[in-house]
């Protein structure tokens, strides 16, 4: 191993920067051409078949056979136009990375000869093997079929690698009897429940004109860069995307020095190859930075829809991960990769927009306009408040329970920060009597809503430390980490804040109907959401002990691990909320429970075996080694006469044996306890007995195996250390 880690480190000294060039100096000249958008489809469709294939994406009406079968024509026409043989239904399986099939245009007529054809049959619905993805139940081994059905929301495009091009077209994935066995089913549902319930709630009380509202989604991307002959270098890397050992570098990120720093140039040329490929995919992206710890970076593109946004993120983490092969790279994207230096998260930067451009959660220097924010605003928060420990769950892994709680991210306690300027405003009208008003501008001169300043980016400070912060004209979910499919947590969100508005409509409602007015029934419910939801927010330190304390006092919950985090999923109070909004039934909640449990359990399993492993054959054999080479010494210094028991070295000698022993106990141990679970047949039993009984050797084993590398001599250690990881580029 020592070998393969300098012949990497050798191999790097070599390597230069690859040269890129972009394909133009203008991004808008190459911005989606590899997609089968609006404008592409005027050219390749009539216009009747684009105005009823607008319909169904823009308004979610049925596509007849004709229209499937004209755009089946069309899109394969185009792609073929650039080269593309095959095409393939693109989706994403509870795996948390995406899958696809390829099938050709090919086939052979009866007389034998070749053609190309793709029918709207084709490019509407296809049967893939079903039996091997995650489902939790919901099929049998033996039964294999499930069916991929295409959305038309989101775009198809082709897929380039090694020169090998494919029509990718986005679905849904699920089973024979209809239960959802992917991520993307359950979000649009989640989306159109939100869509319909904001709706009513602004065409009731503010602006008839409104007939849709669309969730929006900014997904700012984190990873680390490692040279990829290193990453080979580290067996644990490649097993668990993540380092179980590794001392800490004298210098880290204490420096502060490589946040927004200059990027370092075989970044930078990684990045505008990696953001070309992205642009080309009609992904928006715009932003590029170094993050704190070093050998950070993170990307962000311009906001889209929420089903469109995970659907181009999903594509952004496969085309990074592609690119960084040719520049000779590795992304990671686990949570926590490094100990002792920041992980990586995917802010979710989340916003509701009217069809007529309208920001729900931006406020106006005009009063309607800014009680139609605080509608929005505080049933985002009572929402939060209601389904906190949901929102956990929705974010829960195993990669993301090394991270969260951690220096640099959000603590496992659900909180919401909004800033001071808008706490006085929600304290301000938590503590207004009821007024009598009169009318026009009046109502909300009384109501103090004309009060309300408008609230720029700037204006609202930032807190790191909050797991849900409002941060202008959005809030920002900092909890999602960096590996997952933001889906999780965006049907939890859209779902919740839909609910939400459907109780404060009723509650309004209700006022009415006793005959206040509707400013002022208004006014009302969000003043009792607002004495009612206090709890959840918080605006000092997250990191603190105090706030542990004073969230327990808040009846806040500190759910640090996922076992106990994914309970809540089937919660008589989750459930409810699901099945009623119908976004999943219970069979399904209760798949996607299981299937969380068996990857958490999986994950943990697999870094197990993976630290038992380096530290039974590569790390105890090396210290072996180290310890007769001082052994030697101590020898030959006795011979002429030095007493040895005095000697430092003889120390050295004792204290490697110490640690020695240890690890060797310790995985035994570890082991032992390993197989113990496996005995247990219940998923979430089993995947406690993981978090309890087995995960907690993982640190007091490494704290060992760090100790040793200190002490053994750097030309002996053999597994690739921080310093090179992180520093070397």
């Amino acid at each position: 191993m020592a070998i393969i880690r300098f012949r990497a480190l050798d191999e790097i000294a070599k390597r230069k920067a690859p040269q890129f060039t972009p394909p133009s100096n203008k991004i808008s000249d190459y911005f989606g051409q590899n997609v089968f958008g609006k404008e592409t489809m005027r050219g390749y469709l009539s216009s009747d078949i684009f105005d009823r294939l607008l319909s169904t994406i823009e308004k979610g009406e049925k596509m007849d056979s004709d229209v499937a079968d004209a755009v089946a024509s069309g899109m394969r026409a185009w792609a073929m136009s650039r080269g593309v043989t095959h095409y393939t239904h693109w989706f994403q399986p509870l795996t948390g990375a995406t899958a696809e099939k390829h099938d050709s245009f090919f086939d052979l007529m009866s007389d034998g000869r070749a053609i190309e054809k793709f029918k709207g049959s084709a490019l509407v619905q296809q049967e893939p093997d079903a039996s091997s993805f995650p489902n939790g139940g919901i099929r049998n081994t033996f039964e294999a079929r499930g069916y991929t059905a295409w959305d038309p929301s989101s775009p198809a495009f082709i897929y380039e690698s090694n020169n090998v091009k494919t029509l990718c077209i986005p679905t849904v994935f699920v089973s024979y009897t209809g239960e959802a066995l992917d991520y993307k089913a359950p979000l649009l549902k989640a989306l159109s429940f939100v869509d319909k319930a904001a709706t009513e709630v602004v065409q009731e009380y503010f602006d008839k004109g409104v007939t849709r509202v669309t969730a929006s989604l900014g997904i700012e991307q984190e990873y680390f860069l490692v040279d990829r002959a290193l990453y080979m270098a580290r067996p644990d890397l490649v097993m668990a995307g993540r380092t179980v050992f590794g001392h800490s570098p004298a210098k880290g990120q204490q420096l502060e020095d490589h946040y927004f720093g200059s990027i370092p140039a075989r970044a930078h040329s990684f990045m505008a190859d990696f953001e070309t490929e992205a642009l080309k995919l009609g992904i928006p992206i715009r932003t590029r930075h170094n993050e704190v710890a070093p050998s950070q970076f993170e990307c962000a593109p311009t906001f889209e829809e929420v089903n469109l946004a995970i659907d181009h993120n999903q594509l952004l983490m496969d085309v990074m991960d592609r690119v960084a092969e040719r520049h000779g790279f590795k992304v990671l994207l686990h949570e926590k990769p490094f100990a002792g230096v920041n992980g990586s998260g995917k802010h979710n930067n989340w916003s509701l927009i009217t069809n007529t451009g309208r920001n729900l959660f931006a406020p106006s220097t005009k009063a309607k306009e800014n009680l139609q924010f605080l509608v929005f605003f505080v049933n985002t928060i009572m929402a939060v408040y209601e389904h906190a420990d949901l929102l956990r769950a929705s974010i829960a892994s195993a990669s993301n329970d090394h991270r969260l709680g951690a220096n640099e991210a959000p603590p496992a306690i659900m909180s919401v920060f909004i800033g001071s300027q808008l706490t006085e405003v929600l304290n301000e009208l938590e503590k207004n009597a009821t007024v009598k008003v009169g009318k026009g501008d009046n109502v909300y001169m009384k109501l103090g809503i004309n009060k309300i300043p408008p609230i720029l980016m700037d204006n609202t400070d930032r807190n790191r430390t909050s797991p849900f912060a409002f941060t202008g004209n959005k809030f920002e979910f900092r909890a999602v980490g960096s590996s997952a499919n933001s889906a999780s947590a965006m049907v939890v969100l859209n779902t919740i804040v839909g609910e939400q508005l459907i109780k404060f409509k009723a509650d309004v409602d209700k006022l009415i109907a006793k005959g206040k007015k509707k400013e002022v029934a208004i006014i009302d419910v969000l003043r009792d959401y607002i004495k009612k939801s206090k709890a959840i927010r918080f605006e000092g330190n997250g990191y603190s002990d105090e706030w542990k304390k004073e969230a327990a006092k808040r009846g806040l919950s500190n759910i640090v691990g996922t076992p106990e985090a994914l309970e809540v999923y089937l919660s008589a109070k989750s459930k409810k909320l699901f099945t009623s909004a119908g976004i999943m039934n219970e069979r399904e909640l209760e798949a996607r429970q299981e299937i969380r449990f068996e990857e958490y359990i999986k994950r943990i399993q697999i870094e197990g075996r993976v630290l038992g492993d380096l530290a039974s054959n590569h790390v105890i054999p090396t210290a072996i080694n180290y310890q007769n080479k001082l052994i030697q010494n101590l020898k030959g210094l006795k011979e002429i006469g030095i007493d040895i028991k005095s000697s430092p070295v003889a120390n050295i000698v004792k204290e490697i044996t110490e640690h020695m022993n240890i690890i060797i106990t310790k995985v035994e141990e570890m082991t032992e306890a390993r197989k113990a679970a496996n005995k247990i047949e219940d998923a979430h039993k089993r995947a406690l007995a993981y978090y309890n009984k087995v995960k907690p050797y993982f640190d007091e084993i490494r704290y060992h195996v760090d100790k040793l590398e200190l002490l053994v001599d750097d030309e002996d250690w053999p597994l690739v250390k921080y310093r090179e990881l992180l520093f070397v580029r």
